[in-house]
């Protein structure tokens, strides 16, 4: 494709999003598509000769877009949000179009340099504590997705339990512990797996029942447990906004308990930590400042696509400690300074996308004061249909809600709740999963999709009661 080519067909593609995003309210929000639909509505091998972008497009349309559940779509209440915006979209764009591999400073320097300083930005946007800024022993990496984050929090973490020699030992089972309320995020146990450990080696911390938070006494009572039996505590993994009901637990209480022990405290804030570009919200950092790891996820509430998580260290011997390996390949005069950061050692992957640029890009375009609007703009939706729930005697509110998730059921019972949310999902016209609270089931509605409006919120009540 020459670059002539390229302009033309580029054009093409960025009406078809452009067009997409206005037609978007048109199409039902979670696909219709069967099992197996639109693989058999594609050729079953490969074409022998080149076709042209247009047919490629044109099967967009018709072949691929009826298999598609609408993230972006204003009434998509399900998850919690992946949004997009255009200077994300655009940024993405240039990254790919600059096919940078950033694995080393010395393969692109401004690739690593954008992205340090990016995240040393963000990290002054949510008033996250100094020990997380580049400009120290620790600093900010953008990771694939908070389970990823997880992951290298807890091969940091078994680095230092075990005193620097993991590299050579290994682990083996019911060696070393890890803690996590049992609302948090399944990549916690998922990282046990990777990491050797296995899911024995997790325990979930009781929650407290009327604010949904991991009980801090009951993680005091396991951590003694293990180390009677003579097991080493690595990890604690708090949650700042759980993927259930949005609980936050005490990161302060935490901390204490988990210094106490020797163990790595991990703060996961994937979708609420970057609430606290408003300053209202910045009692989600409270305890920040004793984490050792802290992550959030701007591809979910902070308009930038998917996939961008903000994984911060205060400390990033142990990271390195964990992951560096130099084979004589990588070898580098910029590297072996001391001067530049190599980014591939901050992570599992050796390769690494120009992630940075779509971050910086939303930072810029909107500034603080448009993201402060765009947070502030859908917790206000939240407390309106919250408004509605309370209202309605048929319903109850089963978790705090003081961001953009309200979880709630029908006081029939889990069948009737369950019914009703299918039938939602049915409708084509909304989008809303469930969760349990208490031995309970309960529907979420995550408000985040930036062209989301009262309106919408209106409609999916409107949907709900009726």
């Amino acid at each position: 494709m020459s670059p002539d080519e390229f302009r033309r067909h580029g054009h093409a593609v960025v009406e078809w999003i452009a067009r997409y995003y206005e037609r978007l309210e048109t199409f039902p929000v979670l696909s219709p598509a069967q099992p197996g639909e639109i693989r058999s509505g594609l050729p079953a091998h490969p074409p022998e000769q080149g076709e042209g972008f247009d047919a490629v497009l044109a099967d967009l349309d018709a072949k691929i877009l009826p298999g598609v559940t609408h993230w972006q779509h204003p009434s998509f209440f399900a998850y919690f949000p992946a949004n997009a915006s255009g200077p994300a979209i655009l940024g993405d764009l240039l990254a790919s179009g600059l096919g940078v591999q950033g694995m080393l400073w010395a393969t692109s320097p401004a690739a690593t340099e954008l992205e340090t300083l990016t995240l040393d930005w963000l990290a002054e946007l949510l008033d996250l504590p100094a020990r997380f800024r580049s400009d120290g022993p620790g600093g900010g990496v953008i990771q694939h997705t908070a389970s990823d984050a997880t992951l290298v929090a807890l091969l940091a973490a078994l680095h230092r339990a075990s005193g620097g020699t993991t590299e050579h030992r290994g682990v083996r089972t019911g060696q070393y512990t890890v803690y996590t309320s049992h609302q948090t995020h399944s990549s916690v146990e998922k990282a046990c797996r990777i990491a050797g450990l296995g899911a024995e080696a997790l325990r979930k911390i009781e929650t407290d029942e009327a604010t949904l938070a991991a009980r801090p006494d009951h993680l005091a009572r396991l951590i003694e447990a293990d180390r009677a039996y003579g097991a080493t505590p690595a990890l604690v993994v708090a949650s700042v906004g759980t993927t259930g009901t949005g609980a936050v637990d005490p990161v302060a209480e935490f901390a204490r308990i988990s210094h106490d022990a020797g163990a790595w405290l991990h703060v996961d804030a994937a979708w609420a930590g970057v609430a606290s570009v408003a300053p209202e919200f910045r009692w989600l950092n409270d305890g920040l400042e004793l984490a050792d790891s802290y992550a959030t996820n701007p591809h979910k509430w902070l308009l930038t696509n998917f996939d961008c998580d903000a994984f911060y260290v205060a400390d990033r011997a142990p990271l390195l400690g964990a992951l560096s390996i130099l084979p004589e390949y990588l070898r580098n005069a910029a590297t072996e300074s001391g001067a530049v950061i190599d980014y591939r050692d901050w992570h599992v992957p050796l390769g690494r996308r120009f992630r940075a640029l779509k971050l910086w890009a939303v930072l810029r375009y909107y500034g603080a004061e448009g993201l402060r609007a765009h947070v502030r703009t859908h917790v206000a939706l939240a407390q309106e249909f919250a408004a509605l729930v309370e209202a309605d005697e048929r319903f109850e509110i089963v978790a705090p809600h003081p961001l953009a998730l309200v979880t709630f059921r029908l006081r029939e019972g889990d069948e009737a709740t369950l019914a009703l949310m299918h039938r939602v999902n049915a409708s084509g016209r909304a989008y809303l999963t469930h969760t349990t609270v208490n031995g309970r089931a309960a529907l979420r509605l995550a408000i985040g999709a930036p062209s989301t409006e009262l309106r919408h919120v209106e409609q999916i009540w409107e949907l709900l009661s009726s």
